[in-house]
């Protein structure tokens, strides 16, 4: 008889900068080391397909759906969860304050992932035309259709956006 701890792996992860040091079973993904070991649901599991990008974490400066990687693959990687993002004193992040100005939310299911997808798109691209910022988000999917609100957000965040509000 195998001992259950032997099927167990040791995962040492770094999580909105504070240091996890966990074990898990090899089959475990990411999303729900976060949800479940870690307590930070704010990371949906939406399709369990990687369809739907409610998932979406920064791993390594790199925006991931953390239902498409095992926790093992993980250890040692430095992990930003849309909880990551606000500040120590509840300020929220920019494009957290776009999201909310614009009425960038209906039910909120999507909000966290589409929210990590705009901060790698904007990483890599600080003026995104509305055509890149749908192009970005073809892999997270709004089930209330609000994408119209959303593109105006992270237009707002663009680096040459001129505020009309």
């Amino acid at each position: 008889m195998v001992d259950s701890d032997e099927k167990r792996h040791a995962v040492s992860v770094r999580v909105n900068g504070l240091h996890h040091s966990v074990s898990v079973e090899p089959r475990i993904l990411l999303v729900h080391l976060l949800r479940d070991d870690l307590n930070l649901t704010g990371t949906h599991v939406g399709c369990d397909t990687s369809q739907c990008g409610a998932c979406t974490v920064d791993i390594d400066g790199q925006a991931v759906k953390s239902c498409t990687i095992l926790a093992v693959m993980a250890d040692g990687a430095s992990v930003t969860t849309i909880e990551g993002l606000a500040g120590s004193d509840g300020t929220l992040h920019p494009i957290q304050q776009a999201f909310h100005e614009h009425h960038a939310l209906q039910c909120g299911f999507c909000t966290p992932g589409m929210i990590m997808s705009v901060l790698q798109l904007l990483k890599q691209h600080s003026d995104p035309t509305e055509d890149d910022i749908r192009h970005n988000l073809t892999g997270n999917i709004c089930r209330c259709t609000g994408y119209h609100n959303i593109v105006r957000a992270v237009e707002s965040l663009a680096a040459g956006a001129q505020r009309h509000d």
